[in-house]
């Protein structure tokens, strides 16, 4: 079921600011794009994000990030020139191939869990905290999770490469390549069974079969969370545990949402194509309070009806809670993040 993919309703509200009196755009699920994610445990709104005054800054972001990557490959002698005069797709393709490596956690604003060290690489620039506080995102969180929402720290952006990009030796990484079928409570530990943990899945370019969009097995959140195990492609649910179905893919322009709740089994296709990098952000929201089944990370109040003061506004603030957790587990062991063991016997 794929059909609930019209745009927002909109309402106007007047709002008061200092100098006149505005009209302000709330974003609203429509009935049945509410009743497709309770029954179906998802949903797919388009045109919610504007490309160029919401996912435009991201990307510039990243192109500046990419820029000093080049230039650092380059000093080193890792590539032999920094293909500014790329497109960001194939510039990215081009570094990748050409040093042998990939590059997502000089992206990606979260910390890997293992080995984090004192200059292990992430990027919390002010466009992604933007991004997270977007009023029409936290419009459409705040129908599923209510009005004290939390921005939760397991979030990342994906940048799928091609196939021929990533190295065929190496750990797998899945914010380069697939993402077996899991649920995202499976990759949190017990503590958040029953919070109300909401995915927002954003792509910031398009999402197309050929380049690895997402899949979901609808009406898989009402049963309980399945069993995961740990593999070297990441933690997923094994083939004989997979609830019956048919898979929906689906393909999406950027500006347009997913919603998933956090028992909704999911995966990625592979990306097929040889020159275009899948870009894609996966945020998740919920009530203030609830366990985020990560407890050694940080997020914070994203919107607040009863504490507006506790609400944080300030994009170096947040880049400073991310930089003092990574000082924090670089002096510390790596604490526990998943609760499943490979040698389980439905691993084996």
């Amino acid at each position: 079921m794929h059909n609930a993919t019209a745009g927002l309703t909109e309402v106007t509200v007047p709002v008061q600011s200092p100098s006149q009196a505005q009209i302000a755009r709330v974003a609203v699920l429509t009935e049945a794009q509410r009743r497709q994610f309770d029954q179906e445990g998802y949903v797919v709104i388009e045109d919610v994000l504007d490309p160029e005054q919401d996912l435009a800054p991201v990307m510039a972001e990243y192109a500046a990030v990419l820029d000093r990557l080049a230039d650092s490959l380059l000093a080193d002698g890792a590539i032999g020139s920094t293909y500014r005069d790329l497109p960001f797709d194939e510039r990215l393709i081009q570094i990748c191939v050409e040093s042998g490596r990939t590059f997502s956690q000089f992206f990606d604003f979260n910390l890997p869990q293992k080995g984090v060290r004192a200059d292990t690489p992430i990027h919390v620039g002010p466009a992604i905290f933007n991004l997270l506080r977007n009023p029409r995102l936290l419009d459409i969180a705040e129908m599923i999770v209510g009005p004290e929402i939390y921005s939760t720290p397991v979030q990342h952006v994906r940048m799928k490469l091609p196939k021929r990009a990533i190295p065929a030796a190496g750990p797998h990484d899945g914010l380069v390549s697939v993402v077996p079928w899991h649920q995202d409570n499976g990759v949190l530990l017990p503590e958040a069974d029953e919070a109300t943990i909401l995915t927002i899945w954003a792509p910031i370019n398009e999402a197309t079969l050929a380049n690895g969009c997402l899949q979901v097995l609808p009406r898989t959140h009402r049963d309980d969370l399945v069993t995961h195990c740990p593999t070297p492609e990441g933690v997923g649910i094994p083939d004989v545990l997979l609830p019956p179905g048919q898979p929906v893919p689906l393909p999406m322009m950027p500006g347009s949402l997913l919603l998933m709740t956090q028992r909704t089994v999911h995966s990625s296709l592979d990306n097929t194509t040889d020159d275009q990098v899948r870009i894609s952000f996966d945020l998740r929201y919920q009530p203030v309070g609830q366990p985020t089944g990560r407890p050694a990370f940080p997020g914070f109040v994203a919107r607040s009806a009863a504490h507006p003061e506790t609400v944080l506004r300030d994009p170096a603030a947040w880049a400073k809670t991310w930089i003092d957790t990574r000082d924090r587990l670089a002096a510390d062991q790596d604490p526990a993040y998943n609760r499943w063991r490979a040698d389980a016997p439905v691993c084996a």
